[in-house]
């Protein structure tokens, strides 16, 4: 059914607002803000339309339009990037953060706080620094706060357990408060300095460090000056080689290089002076001019919890630029200035973004030659009916019959899409029967298929014929064998040579009909990428897998007695010391402990005598 623009924009407010286009299946295609509604949505239905590619396919995938009107731009413009983070549209920009985002998070509610990673940023009131791009980036950052401040790294139990101090407090990176009296004032410090390090001010900190050095000296407390001075030589080993001549302060340098609907962005971070890192993004921008895409961009790159620079340089100013930078201000709780300078230190900075951001695109057109020829080269070993570009494997994770679970990886393009990860646990299969349990998890994955679900170009089965054949009869079975399937077989211990090393088989891949395997070669780009799907869905399954069973083995017999919840179950377990104190414990005695009533405790009573403990 064509979507009636004329009578629709006639009811249109012309007003500040946001408006989400629907598709056939009422799904959110495009989100898009205005100073007026009516006068931009009427430029999508104009004579001479706007140009971009996804304009020209609404006429085929529209269905309609809602609006949401605003009081201002700047309202508009949040409501966007908030809807755009609900939804994610396919029309608009979408930035490839890669994996995920990294953050060292301080929570400051435990008695002796520490730094550990997360990938999660709730509002739970600890510290969040990042996001990073990439472990490596993370791992450079830690590697300076633990050489340079003496914070604990160990986790909760170690820390709980620690009868004498570790290595760390030995080469004087922890002061070791698991077991020595450790003043809280100074360890206090130490998180504080830690923090605005991790936040880029470090003028700030280490000046503050060089005053204590020398008050310490001054009182003769020389072991505190020895030790705040290789605190302060530590953090400007890690910053000299990144000086940028010349310059102060904290910007975000954004360069950009289009190459027709593709784009790359790198965001130089530079604070204090020091340039801290380089993170590049790829974008496909349906067409967006330099200005509407590095306004896009922006919003929704602070919206993910970057700290926001008191300087942002731009190749070009942005679309909306004082609705952007209002909203950039209430981010940051401070001042805010977006500049496109065209001469001086500053413009060559940018030149610099620039020109990374062109060898990041070329960079990344280079990896992509290479999954394609990867794929190409799949397809031709396998005998492929088509490109494998979307690959799905399965594995399935258990021991001794216990919290069965299958896994079930997607790799796009070979690379791993972990959002598109499914594991299922296995719920009709008792004992060890492997095949029954790939039957069940591939025919729960395709036998309720609909015309838009994503199908895969090859389906791999961790195991040998066995496992193929089982993956070959569900596909018949749901009539879907014109989807390629292979099994992939580990490489088996073979005994050891002469000298005592250890003996493997090549890995080996199945396929239907064909009695002799595949060998795969080691080193090539195939092998590397089968090995990596095939090890990817095992470590998911597996990882699965425990989380199960540890889950069934914490279990309590009181989850099943009708009225006790976590709560009241930690009250019982607190007040008798365990399960088989509250087993042998009297209604009378139950009764006494807060939160459980007398029939209540008739009724814990009755459960514990009913079933064996």
């Amino acid at each position: 059914m064509t979507f009636d623009h004329q009578s629709y924009l006639e009811s249109v407010a012309n007003t500040p607002g946001v408006y989400l286009m629907h598709d056939h299946h009422d799904q959110v295609i495009y989100v898009g803000k205005a100073k007026s509604l009516k006068a931009r949505l009427r430029q999508y239905f104009a004579k001479t339309p706007d140009p971009r590619p996804f304009v020209l396919t609404l006429p085929k995938v529209l269905s309609h339009i809602q609006t949401i009107s605003t009081h201002t731009e700047k309202e508009a413009l949040i409501l966007e990037r908030t809807l755009i983070l609900k939804y994610s549209p396919r029309f608009n920009i979408a930035i490839k953060f890669g994996s995920g985002h990294l953050y060292l998070k301080l929570d400051q509610k435990s008695a002796w706080p520490r730094f550990y990673v997360t990938r999660k940023r709730t509002e739970d009131g600890a510290k969040y620094f990042g996001p990073y791009l990439s472990g490596s980036d993370l791992r450079a950052m830690t590697h300076i706060v633990e050489r340079a401040f003496q914070i604990r790294t160990c986790d909760d139990r170690d820390f709980r357990n620690r009868a004498r101090p570790c290595m760390q407090f030995q080469i004087k990176r922890c002061s070791a408060p698991c077991v020595l009296p450790v003043d809280r004032q100074e360890y206090q410090e130490e998180l504080d300095g830690a923090s605005r390090f991790l936040q880029g001010r470090h003028p700030d900190l280490l000046k503050e460090l060089k005053e204590k050095m020398f008050a310490a000296s001054k009182a003769l407390e020389f072991e505190r000056a020895a030790r705040l001075r290789d605190q302060i030589q530590a953090i400007e080993r890690s910053l000299e080689s990144q000086e940028v001549a010349g310059l102060s302060g904290d910007h975000d340098v954004v360069g950009l290089f289009r190459s027709a609907d593709y784009a790359q962005i790198v965001i130089l971070e530079v604070r204090g002076g020091v340039l801290l890192r380089s993170r590049p993004f790829a974008l496909e921008d349906q067409g967006a001019d330099n200005a509407q895409l590095l306004s896009s961009f922006l919003h929704l790159y602070y919206a993910e919890g970057t700290p926001v620079p008191k300087e942002i340089l731009v190749p070009v100013n942005p679309k909306e630029l004082q609705a952007l930078q209002a909203c950039l201000i209430d981010l940051r709780e401070g001042s805010v200035q977006i500049k496109s300078p065209q001469r001086g230190r500053l413009a060559r900075l940018l030149a610099m973004a620039e020109q990374n951001a062109e060898q990041s695109f070329f960079q990344a057109q280079k990896a992509t030659r290479a999954r394609e020829e990867t794929l190409f080269s799949l397809k031709k070993l396998l005998k492929l009916s088509q490109i494998p570009r979307r690959i799905e494997c399965f594995d399935i994770s258990l021991f001794q019959g216990e919290a069965p679970v299958a896994s079930n990886v997607v790799f796009e393009d070979a690379l791993p899409r972990k959002q598109k990860y499914r594991v299922r646990t296995i719920k009709t299969v008792k004992g060890t029967d492997d095949f029954a349990m790939m039957r069940e998890a591939i025919t729960r994955r395709f036998q309720h298929i609909s015309e838009d679900d994503e199908l895969p170009h090859l389906l791999v089965v961790d195991g040998g014929k066995g496992q193929l054949g089982v993956a070959v009869a569900v596909l018949e079975d749901l009539n879907l064998n014109y989807i390629d399937v292979i099994g992939l077989a580990k490489a088996r211990f073979q005994g050891e040579d002469d000298q005592g090393v250890s003996q493997h088989s090549s890995e080996r891949v199945f396929l239907p009909g064909i009695k002799s395997a595949i060998v795969l070669r080691p080193g090539t780009s195939s092998f590397r990428l089968l090995t990596q799907v095939r090890d990817e869905a095992h470590r998911v399954a597996i990882t699965a897998h425990r989380r199960k069973r540890s889950k069934q083995r914490l279990s309590s017999p009181l989850d099943e007695v009708p009225g006790v919840g976590p709560k009241r179950r930690k009250v019982l377990l607190k007040a008798f010391g365990s399960l088989r104190g509250v087993y042998e414990a009297s209604v009378e005695e139950l009764a006494t402990v807060s939160g459980i009533s007398p029939s209540l405790a008739q009724t814990i009573y009755k459960a514990f005598r009913d079933e064996s403990v």
